[in-house]
């Protein structure tokens, strides 16, 4: 197996090159130039492991150039200890159908947890062994979740840095407190003015710049990224979709005849395309439905096949998708057009100029195959949370409510209701205010007296982490312009 750039297919390097580099020269992503399919035998023996012995299995595939003992140091050390119950990925069945697949057992509560968690000791082995001692720099803009949970898994790691940009009114008060709080003697963090788009297409631009690379390069230092654009960061989340297949196999394998479909609250287009390729790999999937939020530039795109982010911009009460341009879709993309790196090339510089791109009948044809577009707004939102609370005791948070929410649009729409594997994101309580309101009508003077009410009224537990953060000592203050992105960079750093 080789990594290829989706700009530019005769790019061909290791998964350590992929994994330490993050992003490929053009501007394209590294995508694996095959597959292993997953076999019969395979996920009999899958099923047999617990989660640690899947992602080992599983990432096995992937890491061309790590050693066994490699990959076992690097998933062993993300995912012992740092999980709820040592179960990283649980799933709460709801009626017959309704597998809710809890995503958010981790140290930052957040589905993010689970790739970077072990991206940390991915990206310091493949340093190792192709960045020739350079200190790794971490560049990375979020919409909430990605941030806190980057910060978390690079916390201190020897000769790295990390700088996160967050849209300075994009985020909820606790994913802010969360990131704004951060320990660590290598941690930077700062608020942009600005959306989560011009956060992504700020670091996307400092990526590429050579005359950036060039003075890193001065001062014994290279980038890499902690977003999906990295290998690194996606390759552990096609774990979680295989490892719940496996769960639903070990609970009854008659349930699965059919297979099963995928739902997914999807902005930045990697978590859905995680589980595109856990079905590429043989896992029985058989619809990935894509839910949004007010912002739906991908729901339209899916029933139109065309891609248009000139648009309003909203800020929703599920902001991790709060998302106009949807890095990840660029994967897909290459897949979809048969690997057709000139056309994906061109699709991605049309966006850059225009703002726009439209695929061909072939593509959108291939697309409405394998996917389902859904959204809906805030105020269907919060009655989703309601009514999943009320007839079922079941709490969800802000962007998993989305996903329930299109998933009962598509049974309702195709009358299909086989098993569904439904991503559950966060933690309700990273969202206090909105679930509350949601389930309540008591109100509450602070973040954290909210907390505690959700917690009395709705009789769940509050997560240790967000419990800690009650008393965190905010480190991190500074608001810059969008514009000046890369003079932040360089303070950080202190070149």
């Amino acid at each position: 197996m080789n990594y290829i750039s989706t700009r530019d297919k005769s790019v061909k390097v290791t998964a350590a090159m992929a994994i330490s580099q993050g992003l490929s020269q053009e501007g394209g992503l590294f995508v694996p130039d095959t597959f292993k399919t997953l076999d019969t035998s395979d996920f009999k023996k899958l099923c047999e492991l617990d989660y640690i012995g899947r992602a080992n299995y599983i990432l096995s595939t992937f890491l061309n150039d790590f050693t066994p003992e490699e990959v076992e140091y690097c998933v062993k050390g993300a995912y012992t200890g740092s999980f709820d119950n040592e179960q990283p990925a649980p799933i709460s069945l709801i009626g017959k159908n309704a597998n809710i697949l809890e995503l958010w057992h981790g140290p930052t509560c957040a589905f993010k947890d689970l790739a970077l968690q072990v991206l940390p000791y991915l990206l310091t082995t493949s340093a190792k062994k192709v960045s020739g001692g350079k200190k790794i720099v971490i560049l990375v803009a979020t919409s909430g979740d990605t941030g806190k949970a980057a910060l978390e898994g690079f916390c201190d790691v020897e000769n790295t840095e990390i700088m996160v940009f967050y849209p300075s009114d994009g985020v909820s008060p606790m994913q802010k407190l969360q990131m704004d709080s951060q320990k660590g003697d290598n941690v930077h963090v700062c608020a942009i003015k600005g959306n989560f788009d011009d956060a992504q297409t700020g670091v996307k631009k400092i990526f590429t710049d050579n005359k950036v690379k060039e003075k890193l390069s001065d001062n014994n230092m290279q980038f890499s990224s902690a977003n999906s654009i990295n290998w690194g960061r996606l390759a552990p989340q096609i774990v979680y979709y295989i490892s719940a297949y496996c769960d639903m196999l070990n609970r009854n394998e008659d349930y699965l005849k059919d297979g099963f479909n995928v739902v997914v609250p999807t902005g930045n287009f990697g978590n859905i395309l995680a589980a595109y390729y856990a079905k590429k790999m043989g896992a029985p999937i058989n619809k990935l439905i894509c839910a949004s939020n007010a912002n739906n530039v991908l729901t339209d795109f899916i029933n139109t096949g065309k891609y248009d982010r000139n648009r309003s911009f909203f800020t929703t009460i599920s902001p991790s998708m709060d998302i106009l341009i949807s890095s990840n879709l660029e994967r897909m993309l290459f897949e979809l057009s048969g690997n057709d790196d000139k056309a994906v090339a061109k699709m991605q510089a049309d966006l850059a100029k225009d703002g726009t791109f439209t695929v061909s009948e072939e593509i959108k044809a291939k697309m409405n195959e394998l996917f389902f577009g859904g959204c809906c707004d805030d105020e269907a939102t919060l009655t989703t949370i309601n009514k999943y609370f009320s007839e079922y005791g079941y709490l969800a948070d802000t962007h998993t409510a989305v996903a329930l929410n299109v998933y009962e649009q598509y049974v309702n729409t195709t009358g299909d209701d086989r098993p569904t594997v439904i991503a559950s994101t966060a933690s309700p309580y990273k969202f206090a205010n909105s679930v509350l309101s949601a389930v309540s009508d008591k109100k509450a003077d602070s973040e954290f007296e909210t907390v505690r009410l959700l917690s009395d009224v709705t009789s769940t537990e509050i997560p240790a982490p967000i419990n800690a953060l009650e008393n965190a000592t905010v480190r991190f203050k500074e608001i810059c312009e969008k514009e000046d992105m890369l003079q932040a960079v360089y303070k950080a750093l202190v070149i």
